[in-house]
């Protein structure tokens, strides 16, 4: 078994990875029609509604455990079929091979890797969807209220039971369980991965900003990371909404610094 810190820290690359891996969000007929502000809601309702079913009743884990069984290899898929840098339409029938080995080798690191990398795909499929839909405005504070939520939860230690009976459930036949993120000795919720990606498809107009949202992204996550020295649990969505932060103070604060320069 790998050691924590080091699988805790190729986790949170996975998140900075993921801010730089979708597509710019083009226009399409079908969900032009399904635009509005309220989809944000996704983003913090995506954690209180789980954790809430679950704390509520506990058989609903098992529920959101065929959920993203049936849910994540066709929306990983789709996402290697173009929505990601690099993707063309064949590639998408790479999503079988990814999911017969997180099958075949569950438990091992192999196994687990290709679970990971299904879910990440799945969820730059959902991130790019939202950020098609909805005004890039709301999406920022949809970030910024997912990130608040969670770590409300986690430090008043309300996340923590609920998402302990998610990561225990698990679907029949030994199938692999895609309704969280395990590396090594370490665990993501499926949330901090889908929040990367949301502000990956968010930045991805402007290639440049996306690639410093990646590179910052990776480096405050795994800053981050120290915080498990002195807890057993931390909310990783803060890190990618430091990251918007950061970008949005830096584009406000450059202008002003060039000026300062000139007159200087």
């Amino acid at each position: 078994m790998l050691p924590f810190w080091l699988s805790i820290g190729f986790l949170s690359l996975v998140q900075g990875v993921l801010v730089g891996l979708p597509r710019p969000p083009v226009q399409i007929p079908l969900l032009s029609r399904l635009q509005g502000r309220w989809w944000a809601l996704a983003l913090p309702l995506s954690i209180v509604v789980v954790i809430a079913g679950i704390a509520l009743d506990s058989a609903s884990a098992d529920f959101l455990t065929w959920l993203a069984l049936i849910a994540v290899p066709p929306l990983a898929a789709i996402a290697l079929g173009g929505l990601v840098h690099g993707g063309r339409p064949w590639l998408a029938l790479a999503a079988i091979p990814l999911f017969a080995v997180a099958w075949a080798a569950k438990g091992e690191l192999g196994g687990q890797s290709c679970a990971l990398a299904l879910s990440a795909l799945a969820c730059v499929t959902l991130g790019w969807l939202l950020v098609c839909v909805v005004p890039g405005r709301w999406v920022k504070l949809g970030i910024y209220a997912m990130a608040a939520v969670d770590a409300y939860l986690v430090f008043t230690e309300l996340l923590q039971e609920p998402n302990t009976v998610l990561n225990a459930a698990h679907p029949a036949a030994d199938l692999p369980k895609l309704q969280l993120v395990s590396w090594g000795s370490a665990l993501m919720g499926f949330g901090d991965l889908f929040i990367a990606a949301v502000l990956g498809a968010l930045l991805a107009r402007d290639s440049r900003l996306q690639l410093r949202g990646a590179l910052l992204a990776a480096v405050l996550c795994c800053a981050w990371d120290l915080l498990f020295f002195a807890i057993d649990t931390t909310p990783a969505t803060v890190p990618v909404a430091l990251t918007l932060l950061t970008l949005e103070l830096w584009a406000r604060w450059r202008p002003a610094l060039r000026s300062e320069s000139r007159t200087a």
